[in-house]
């Protein structure tokens, strides 16, 4: 099964790094957040991917086209250029790479790339600015058994404040530091057939808007609740905890060795 990765946001949130490079190409532990992803869903036996770039989509081409140098031990001989790879590190990907445009949105992004998925009835897609640990398995199991168009996987994010309770004269009784919301929302991680194309016009067409709330009211859309790790790397400071997450070496998404 295909992964469709959407890559070509500009990262408004995140713009001490995001204006030199694409926020997908943003380093964790060394490695773009985008190789995470994809190396988290290789680890359920996917290897083709189709990345929708956009913003410095340049860098990203980059990157995967010369990975197989980057990733391996050389030797050069500089007199005509020659290169031979002596031990490479290399993962089995083929690796899609589309300009969706710089201004289109995110379901413009997945229109532009219909003819890529070719005659595959289902895919997945995720963005390109978040991980989890959500079991993809799992995940396209309950899409089957649901017989809907598609699925996302929906989760209880984390608040960004801690939450005060009061008595009645208004003195704190506890303070509970970043509790986890009730609310569900939408995490990403979707299973789709092809059909959603059909709900696709453009370039402005917002995803998680018309298309979403369409499939929704016509009863093609289904949730997979995740009560596990999922975290978006929006600011810098996500940036950081997800640093810290991999130096610690108990990442919750790393499943491969």
């Amino acid at each position: 099964m295909k992964v469709v990765i959407l890559a070509g946001g500009f990262g408004t949130r995140i713009t001490e790094e995001s204006v030199y490079k694409p926020k997908p190409m943003i380093e964790i532990g060394g490695h773009p957040i985008i190789w995470h992803i994809m190396k988290y869903y290789s680890c359920f036996g996917m290897k083709e991917f189709i990345i929708c770039a956009g913003y410095r989509a340049y860098a990203i081409k980059e990157y995967f086209a010369n990975y197989h140098v980057h990733r391996a031990d050389i030797s050069v001989s500089l007199g005509n250029g020659h290169i031979d790879v002596i031990q490479s590190n290399t993962e089995d990907w083929k690796v899609t790479i589309v300009d969706t445009g710089y201004d289109t949105m995110t379901g413009g992004r997945l229109k532009r790339i219909e003819t890529f998925i070719g005659d595959d009835e289902q895919f997945c897609m995720t963005y390109g600015d978040g991980l989890s640990n959500v079991d993809i398995s799992k995940l396209m199991d309950h899409h089957q058994q649901a017989g809907v168009s598609a699925t996302l996987t929906a989760i209880c994010p984390p608040t960004r404040f801690g939450r005060l309770e009061l008595d009645d004269d208004n003195l704190v009784t506890s303070f509970i530091e970043k509790p986890e919301s009730t609310a569900l929302v939408n995490g990403g991680f979707f299973v789709l057939n092809r059909d959603v194309f059909s709900y696709l016009e453009d370039d402005s067409t917002i995803w998680e808007r018309s298309p979403l709330q369409s499939l929704a009211q016509a009863g093609k859309l289904s949730a997979y609740v995740h009560d596990g790790f999922w975290q978006p790397m929006d600011t810098m400071r996500e940036k950081i905890y997800l640093e810290e997450l991999w130096g610690s070496g108990e990442a919750p998404w790393k499943l491969w060795k």
